[in-house]
């Protein structure tokens, strides 16, 4: 699209009500989920985060810039909104489905509307004009100052318009802030913006990475978290979700949970604060689980290794570290989630054997039309998906899925091994018509073996079918 067109998309996207606008990207997200019109959606993606990122401003008076002035406008409140929620970033996340210790981006731009709006527009204002003249002087001490100022406001009239204490004009209220899914995120909005300070605290605290959450490391993480802002329940899972972000594996996250109620008992973990940590690994786990299955309907492996190792990992860590009951909400939770990893594996490894039989079907010389070939696209899908049921034999155990992957791989290992000996056998007896053919279906095969057999049994037969061409060839020129 020209820049016109999307500047024009933009405006379309900003003069829409807060509520349309996160329809839309509701809708968009679950399109991107669904493998449904990806460009389109990705880009419209891109332009309503635009707008929810950059606010629309009021309209300047008409002069020969005004675009110009329109733009500058645009970027100067879109720094103040992005500055009043800098203390969101580590929490934000683009889906539409959340747990304790995330906020949807969709949710901001309303929020800040009614900020301005109703929330607090007098706090607005001497925070933008704070700003500005922030801007002009070069000094960035007046706009931190007017940044954490206006934060304590927004969470006030967060917490007066959502908390508990709120009178019977509550739903009302907050209906003018957004629809549901905002008014899911205003509360956990408020809390971390009244919180910052603990939860900068914390991160300073915190190192880079814990690579391995043992003992110690347990022991200097409890150390700070032990400040009473970060023991709420309503900042607990975001002071939780900056530890799970420098683990190496963040399903470790239930360690925590696990020393602070001195037991491995389930009942006694969710008795404490700290279970929030088991039910925020098992979303985890869930979503990853989820985003496997999408990637594996689109035919998209780059990522399926590490993405079963982090869930073979977590599913094993949670099943072994915890004494979970079957019938309890998390029991079942887990059951769950090793049953869609199952369904979702075993059908595409039974689908395997077939593929790979349609690329490296023995025919007959008269059934082999002139030009015939071999789908490159059809060969390089049939290995990834060779190496994928590899992949799968390593966590076959732990996802439930033991029984299909050794069945399909000892068979994939029989017949791939007798089908390259055959075909490497039919170089030496078929006409020139088909010769090309096989040609390209015996490299498929010595691919194949590559990934079963690897690369040392896979050169032998690239040299047994040079060594078929070559003898057949000869008394071809004898004659």
């Amino acid at each position: 699209m020209s820049q016109t067109s999307i500047e024009r998309l933009r405006d379309y996207l900003a003069q829409l009500p807060p509520q349309s606008q996160a329809l839309l990207m509701r809708e968009f997200e679950r399109a991107l989920e669904r493998g449904e019109d990806t460009t389109v959606a990705t880009f419209v993606l891109e332009q309503l985060r635009w707008v929810v990122r950059v606010p629309e401003p009021a309209a300047p008076k008409p002069e020969v810039d005004a675009e110009d002035r329109e733009e500058a406008v645009r970027r100067r409140s879109g720094e103040a909104a992005r500055l009043l929620y800098r203390p969101l970033d580590p929490f934000i996340v683009g889906s539409s489905s959340t747990r304790p210790g995330q906020v949807r981006r969709s949710s901001l731009l309303s929020v800040w509307q009614w900020l301005a709006r109703d929330g607090a527009p007098e706090q607005v204002r001497e925070y933008e004009a704070a700003l500005e003249r922030s801007r002009q002087s070069g000094s960035s001490h007046e706009a931190e100052a007017s940044v954490r100022k206006l934060q304590l406001a927004a969470a006030d009239a967060i917490l007066k318009i959502a908390g508990p204490s709120q009178g019977g004009d509550k739903q009302r209220a907050l209906a003018r802030v957004g629809p549901p899914n905002v008014i899911e995120d205003l509360l956990p909005i408020g809390y971390v913006l009244q919180a910052r300070e603990a939860l900068d605290a914390l991160n300073g605290k915190l190192p880079s990475q814990l690579r391995v959450f043992a003992d110690s490391q347990i022991a200097s993480v409890t150390a700070a978290l032990n400040v009473p802002m970060l023991q709420t329940p309503q900042v607990l899972p975001f002071a939780l979700s900056l530890i799970m972000q420098r683990l190496s594996a963040s399903w470790q996250i239930i360690r925590l949970a696990i020393k602070m109620a001195a037991s491995d008992d389930e009942i006694r973990v969710a008795a404490t604060p700290y279970g929030i940590a088991v039910t925020i690994a098992l979303h985890d786990l869930s979503c990853l689980a989820s985003t496997l299955r999408m990637d594996i309907k689109r035919g998209h492996f780059d990522n399926v290794a590490e993405q079963l190792k982090t869930l073979h990992d977590g599913v094993r860590g949670l099943r072994t570290e915890l004494d979970l009951r079957n019938e309890s909400n998390w029991g079942r939770q887990l059951t769950s989630i090793r049953a869609d990893i199952s369904n979702s594996l075993q059908s595409e490894i039974d689908s395997v054997p077939g593929r790979v039989r349609r690329i490296l079907r023995q025919r007959s010389d008269k059934d082999i039309p002139a030009g015939a070939r071999v789908d490159a696209t059809e060969v390089d899908e049939a290995a990834a998906l060779i190496d994928f049921v590899a992949v799968c034999r390593n966590y076959a155990s732990e996802l439930a899925i033991n029984e299909v992957t050794l069945r399909t791989y000892s068979d994939l290992q029989q017949y791939v091994e007798r089908s390259t000996e055959a075909l490497v056998q039919s170089l030496r007896s078929g006409d020139a018509k088909s010769r090309p053919y096989r040609q390209a279906q015996v490299a498929a095969a010595i691919r194949f073996c590559d990934v079963l057999f690897g690369h040392d049994y896979a050169s032998l037969m690239s040299r047994a079918a040079e060594n078929a061409v070559t003898v057949e060839r000869k008394p071809s020129r004898a004659g």
